[in-house]
């Protein structure tokens, strides 16, 4: 009996103990895997000059310290810098990254018939009082996912932290800057939301169904929050007598956008679009970040002078079939085009815009810094090319205390190279998110997503015979633009979108019968073709198939 009560008393010591008592192998293991120093390497501060020779220490996933006659540690692990340049870990300002695919649609006429499964509803807001694409209190960070390929293969390339924004929509939601590393949503999380994001593309089968729909749906919600947000408040000051407001999570999601307290992404590429994006932030005085902006520079004045930031696409157009013998020459607007999107950044950096460069949704991650070299051969400082990937995006995102340069009390992202960043032959040779070292090993193996970019044969048949038409494509994400030319006439395409599943939408205007008439094509991708309807506006509804000219590169 005394031996039990003394285990006993033991036992309960010990458990009260425990505590306080440090372990020795724990302290251990935090302080090898916590503690890092990166010595003798060149280091890209951004926020001061380059030090060519010193020591960045990672100490507790921030940076602990940065400099030339910085020590290492004696319990960190060094990693010998030589040959090394140390920047900021990379952003991409506005990406689709740790998002679930968006399931894929059915196929017309598939099987299954009468007891067919309904197609999956589109993801929206819970008790929600608009339909899905008008839900602004959709939020990425409900639905993002650790790991996956295209997590990989930015990180790959330099990419520590990424912009996710919702997909598809006119109200599309709330945006989330993420760490490209993390085991949970919760850990990759840097800052949510980080802003609203609006596109311009119609909704399908519903309301608003047109581009001046669209338009007019932004503006009565953005007024009819501004009622919302006023009888709100006069409710909260004096309840008693008052009916009691409906709650409205939609509109209540607008109140800070109206109000100037959360920036608005508005995702537009042309010049009439980026026209019609500042005319309505000055109207309802919006916070406006534009995002894509090929055409941006063409009104850099105004966006200086209304203090507009871009999010500048680096999915350059370019080439995407093979060149034939027998091929038609490339337009020349198709020429001039491909040239002049390669100097925008230059013009804007000239004009005084902030800007900050993302992916575009590029197929192929590893195009990034090819573009990006294109970009500095076209009149961009390569300086600024830096600044456009790190400390600019942190600017424009508000997150410029916590990343974008090297400077103590930051959070420790770092991308390490072998040789100059945009040189032709240089590497990433590590990778640091949150202060650990990230495996940095190829993508693996999986289907890539589709591109519809490059040159399209159409012939359509509006039951008059079939006549050809090229079409040119440019793909970003779910996105497309481009132009027709060909015997029923020339212009850009418009209203123009991919779903899940290869569903292809657009619009363009046609000569049929020498009379202009707008045409609005439905289809679907399958093995390189799209087959579909033509809908015109007092016409006979006609067919059309499209073949890719040549295999794209």
């Amino acid at each position: 009996m005394p031996k039990v009560r003394s285990r006993l008393i033991v036992g309960l010591l010990a458990l009260t103990l425990a505590p306080f008592i440090p372990n020795s192998n724990t302290n251990a293991q935090r302080s090898a895997i916590d503690t890092y120093a990166i010595t003798n390497a060149r280091i890209v501060t951004v926020s001061g000059p380059v030090i060519e020779r010193g020591t960045v220490v990672i100490r507790n996933g921030l940076i602990a310290a940065a400099g030339a006659n910085v020590n290492a540690p004696p319990d960190a692990r060094v990693i010998d810098g030589n040959g090394l340049t140390v920047y900021p870990g990379l952003i991409d300002a506005y990406t689709d990254l740790a998002l679930p695919e968006a399931s894929p649609a059915p196929s017309p006429g598939g099987g299954g018939g009468f007891f067919a499964a309904p197609p999956p509803r589109p993801v929206g807001g819970p008790n929600s009082t608009q339909p899905v694409g008008l839900q602004p209190e959709v939020m990425v960070e409900d639905v993002i996912r650790p790991g996956g390929n295209e997590i990989e293969s930015a990180r790959n390339i330099g990419i520590t932290t990424a912009l996710t924004s919702p997909r598809t929509g006119i109200w599309m939601g709330q945006s989330a800057l993420i760490n490209l590393s993390g085991d949970t949503p919760q850990a990759m999380i840097v800052r949510s939301p980080v802003a609203m994001h609006v596109g311009f593309t119609p909704l399908r089968g519903t309301y608003p169904g047109s581009l001046m729909g669209v338009f007019a749906t932004l503006r009565q919600m953005m007024l009819d929050a501004q009622r919302y947000r006023d009888s709100m408040q006069i409710y909260e000051r004096n309840p008693r007598g008052i009916r009691r407001p409906d709650t409205d999570r939609s509109l209540a999601a607008l109140v800070p956008v109206i109000e100037g307290r959360m920036p608005v992404v508005m995702l537009v590429n042309s010049e009439r679009e980026i026209t019609r994006a500042l005319d309505l932030a000055s109207e309802f005085k919006l916070r406006l970040i534009v995002a894509g902006g090929r055409e941006s520079d063409r009104v850099a004045e105004r966006l200086a002078k209304q203090n507009v930031p871009v999010l500048l696409s680096l999915n350059l157009p370019r080439r995407t079939t093979a060149a034939l013998p027998e091929a038609d020459p490339e337009p020349l607007r198709v020429l001039r085009e491909r040239v002049e999107a390669q100097q925008t950044a230059g013009k804007l950096a000239k004009a005084g815009v902030r800007f900050a460069f993302q992916s575009g949704s590029l197929t192929d991650m590893s195009e990034l810094m090819v573009n990006a070299r294109r970009v500095i051969e076209n009149g961009l400082p390569a300086a600024d090319a830096v600044r456009a990937f790190t400390i600019w995006p942190a600017q424009i995102l508000g997150v410029e205390s916590q990343l974008g340069s090297i400077e103590a009390g930051k959070i420790a992202n770092l991308t390490v190279t072998r040789g100059d960043l945009f040189d032709r032959n240089s590497r990433v040779a590590h990778v640091f998110i949150d202060g650990r070292p990230v495996d940095l090993r190829p993508a693996a193996g999986g289907p890539s997503r589709s591109s519809l970019s490059g040159t399209w044969i159409v012939n359509v048949n509006l039951g008059q015979g079939d006549k050809a038409i090229t079409l040119n494509l440019q793909q970003e994400g779910d996105r497309l633009a481009g132009a027709i030319s060909g015997p029923l006439g020339a212009g850009e395409i418009s209203n123009a979108s991919v779903a899940g599943g290869g569903e292809v939408r657009f619009t363009v205007v046609f000569n049929v019968e020498g009379q202009t008439k707008e045409a609005s094509f439905a289809g679907r991708l399958a093995n390189n073709e799209i087959r579909g309807s033509v809908t015109i506006v007092g016409a006979a509804p006609g067919t059309f198939t499209a073949t890719r000219s040549g295999q794209p590169n």
